[in-house]
């Protein structure tokens, strides 16, 4: 977990080392400034923190500083510290934008929890901004990759897979669950190969109907049938030279299966019409979501078109075996919706990072990005009767009881960031003895970490 960064800036040198020693224990990383201007040498556009200043300080004050600090950037969080006489001046200043102010003297638990939710809503700032950069066109590898969010073991291993294929002139088979990202895997590997500036071409072999779904993949001359008045060049020909995505292949036909695998094969297309074979450069990746290496599930799939295009696999994991990816998967779709329908990202209450967290997902990233859509329009976030991975009113009193307490571990995470001290200090629980709950729950205190800078974090999201 990266510290949370703050400028403390107070001319009183007792004042300012002992806050910076009391926020350093708490984890906070603190650079302590004896003055605003030694405090704009450090402040940027890009500071991923907080600033706290006194108000009263000779040379420059605090009030003037806050307003320097609008002109670099009116997203960094101000928490002003002010004394009784200055509190009215504070309050004018929270108009004009100061994210928070304290008057002397202060608990440190109240400027602990300003710093927190200052950090927060900052992190939030610049993750919108590097969506926004990406959403502008920025390319290359790391914008590919971008596109595959998450943090768990398996995304890693799916991106490097990614990264290492991606050159090779092999075909790929992409298997996961609906709503997994199977169509995204797909565009990022586009996106990373040499073929990136020649069409990425999608087929959904499920919803094409079966009369026409020849002409579509393989295209006809004019007069090859009737109605067909002019030449039509098939998918499989406008892929040349890039990527043919071939979604749901389980739901292809016999048929079409037997001349997919000619193509295959010979990396030749013949369209209707004509007898003339066309030569294709280009990379076949298909998407299933039946497991089509088990052959009970293989049934009514050649097996030896399953083994051309399973040289390289790829297996997506469902979003309930990857749940310490959900927290920063949910901030990212909601940055985008906030976006997209003009209106703030809220910040999730602990209830509902507790029901995101034990939610099953069925449809896995699709579905916690239309639960992102809602939370961002101010609708019922989580769908009436969603399923959870525990019911409530189920099991003896002792299960139900050991429930509760699980529940009330992630809520004091969810509400603490992940931060051990702050839900230590919550739960009021010896270190050992959380952490023994935490492995007897099975939950991973990771998951609970929001805001942090990770690979992946920009358009796209595996939402197919």
């Amino acid at each position: 977990m990266s510290p949370m960064n703050v400028v403390f800036v107070d001319d009183d040198a007792d004042v300012r080392h002992a806050n910076a020693q009391a926020l350093d224990l708490q984890g906070v990383s603190v650079q302590a400034c004896a003055g605003a201007r030694e405090a704009l040498d450090i402040l940027t556009d890009t500071f991923p923190g907080v600033l706290v200043t006194d108000v009263r300080m000779a040379d420059m004050d605090g009030l003037a500083l806050f307003r320097h600090v609008r002109r670099l950037d009116p997203e960094i969080p101000v928490i002003l510290i002010t004394g009784h006489g200055d509190i009215e001046m504070a309050v004018g200043a929270m108009r004009e934008g100061a994210y928070d102010f304290l008057s002397k003297p202060y608990a440190p638990e109240r400027l602990l929890a300003a710093i927190r939710h200052g950090t927060a809503q900052r992190r939030l700032v610049l993750e919108n901004r590097r969506l926004q950069a990406q959403a502008s066109g920025a390319g290359g590898a790391d914008a590919a990759e971008s596109m595959l969010i998450g943090d768990a073991p398996a995304m890693v291993r799916i991106r490097e897979l990614l990264r290492h294929v991606a050159d090779a002139d092999v075909d790929v088979l992409i298997h996961g669950e609906t709503g997994s990202g199977k169509e995204v895997v797909a565009q990022v590997l586009h996106r990373l190969s040499r073929r990136r500036d020649a069409p990425f071409v999608a087929i959904n072999c499920g919803a094409l109907p079966e009369s026409v779904v020849e002409s579509e993949l393989f295209g006809h001359e004019a007069g090859a049938f009737t109605g067909a008045q002019k030449r039509r060049v098939g998918r499989i020909e406008h892929a040349h030279g890039g990527t043919l995505f071939l979604d749901e292949i389980e739901s292809m036909s016999a048929a079409m299966q037997v001349r997919l695998l000619r193509v295959l094969e010979t990396r030749q297309v013949a369209p209707l019409g004509t007898n003339e074979q066309r030569t294709v450069d280009l990379r076949v990746v298909a998407a299933t979501k039946a497991d089509l290496g088990d052959p009970a599930l293989r049934a009514q799939f050649r097996e030896d078109l399953y083994y051309r295009l399973n040289v390289v696999t790829v297996n997506i994991p469902p979003l309930r075996e990857r749940r310490e990816d959900i927290p920063l998967l949910f901030t990212h779709f909601a940055a985008l919706a906030a976006r997209r329908f003009g209106c703030p990202a809220p910040q999730p209450d602990p209830a509902l990072w507790r029901r995101l967290m034990a939610h099953d997902w069925p449809g896995n990233v699709r579905e916690l990005a239309h639960v992102a859509d809602r939370c961002v329009l101010g609708v019922q976030p989580m769908p009436a009767g969603a399923s959870c991975a525990t019911a409530p009113d189920a099991g003896s009193l002792p299960e139900r009881i050991e429930r509760y307490e699980a529940e009330l571990i992630r809520e004091a995470l969810a509400a603490h960031d992940g931060d051990i001290r702050g839900v230590l200090a919550a739960l009021g629980l010896p270190r050992k003895t959380f952490y023994d709950k935490l492995r007897r729950y099975g939950i991973d205190r990771r998951a609970y970490v929001r805001g942090e800078p990770r690979t992946g974090a920009a358009s796209g999201g595996t939402s197919s």
